[in-house]
């Protein structure tokens, strides 16, 4: 196994890091005062726009897609070192064209899309013009397991006709948001219950689509991106929306799952790097019972055990990609499911100590650890809990024996 970082991977390393010092973390704030100060939310601040024109001006733009048809062609052990760095501001990765759940949806548009799909969806989204959302949560089934879901996707014609309730769309509240990716159920009688699934492209301008609300993380609501809650009631699209087929609706999951993952928890290490350089710095300037906290024994112990903890994930995140890189995404899924557990728990962690040591100043927002905590304890449910991961991780290694 060999982790060390390409060519490529080192000169686009130094590109980004110069391009976040510059122009990503200075305008944090007025990404923050722009959404803050607008007449709606619900609309994007002019600062983003600007930065994303800047970034695909340098080149930084689409470098998640191993496709070199559509990005820079990198490795998901290339790539996953530029993920920990944009991962270090909440807003960086919009600005590279590497957000979810857009990145998500255009891996499952070059993988499984047909030349149609791509050329209406996947060159806006490569783009940067629009932006999509990605709806298979529920509310009223465990979607943990997501053969649990019950919106129904039914044909009629030469159209399908899709209804059901969805919740957690991520992106939804964008007013750049035209594609909605789909799951529901084609064949609910289907002895596989792995195949009663199919995945549909909907416009989100198709009728039939209505918001019921916007939801909160912790009392975030994540604007202008959002998350909502939506209900479909007789919705028609073309029968040509339909993606790979009727009943491979878990399949296309699985090929869109792998990658994110690996994004998902490399941005995570970034977080928890940006959290131990703000506990290092606040360690050293700030005094309290006469010496600085970094004199502090339990200061330093935890300063060192954030260290330990990060540089550990990272390594088990790494360890995945080459994986998947090497022997596929199948043959990787414990290393996938792995880091999946491992990574959250460990930013949540560095996380909790950052915000100790600042006291009360790490619960406001004057700083971003709060709101640092409250996504990335969302990570431990996204793409599927804790629990299920876990029991994966155990079943695959209890059929070694």
């Amino acid at each position: 196994m060999d982790f060390a970082y390409s060519p490529r991977t080192k000169t686009y390393l130094e590109q980004i890091r110069a391009f976040m010092d510059a122009h990503i973390l200075p305008n944090e704030s007025v990404y923050a005062e722009q959404v803050a100060s607008a007449s709606s939310r619900w609309t994007v601040p002019p600062v983003m726009e600007a930065l994303k024109a800047r970034a695909r001006a340098e080149g930084l733009w689409n470098l998640f897609l191993p496709e070199s048809e559509y990005g820079p062609g990198l490795s998901n052990l290339e790539s996953a070192p530029l993920c920990e760095v944009m991962g270090r501001s909440p807003i960086a990765p919009e600005v590279f064209n590497c957000s979810f759940p857009d990145t998500g949806n255009m891996e499952v548009l070059v993988r499984y899309g047909t030349a149609e799909q791509k050329q209406e969806w996947l060159v806006p989204l490569l783009d940067g013009t629009i932006r999509s959302a990605f709806a298979m949560t529920e509310p009223d089934v465990a979607s943990s397991d997501a053969t649990n879901i019950e919106s129904s996707i039914v044909r009629d014609g030469d159209a399908y006709v899709i209804n059901g309730r969805k919740w957690w769309t991520s992106g939804i509240g964008d007013p750049r948001c035209a594609l909605i990716i789909f799951m529901g159920k084609t064949d609910p009688r289907h002895p596989d219950r792995h195949k009663q699934q199919s995945m549909i492209l909907i416009p989100r301008d198709a009728r039939g689509i209505s918001l019921v609300r916007m939801l909160q993380v912790f009392g975030y609501d994540d604007a202008p991106h959002g998350h909502g809650e939506l209900l479909f009631e007789q919705v028609r699209v073309p029968a040509s929306n339909l993606l790979l087929g009727e009943g491979r609706g878990f399949e296309i999951a699985q090929g869109r799952l792998g990658p994110g993952r690996i994004h998902h928890c490399m941005r995570q290490v970034g977080v928890a790097e940006r959290a131990l350089e703000l506990m290092c710095r606040r360690a050293r300037g700030r005094v309290a019972f006469g010496e600085p906290l970094s004199e502090n024994d339990v200061t330093q112990e935890r300063i060192a055990q954030a260290r330990i903890e990060i540089d550990r994930a990272r390594l088990l995140v790494l360890h995945a990609a080459w994986m998947m890189d090497t022997s596929g995404n199948k043959a990787a899924r414990q290393a996938i499911a792995a880091i999946k557990v491992a990574v959250p728990e460990m930013t949540a962690h560095v996380l909790d100590w950052a915000i100790q040591l600042f006291g009360a100043a790490g619960v406001s927002q004057v700083f971003p650890l709060a709101y640092l905590s409250a996504t990335a304890r969302t990570m431990r449910i996204l793409d599927g809990p804790d629990e299920v991961h876990r029991e994966a991780i155990a079943k695959l290694e209890l059929a070694k024996s």
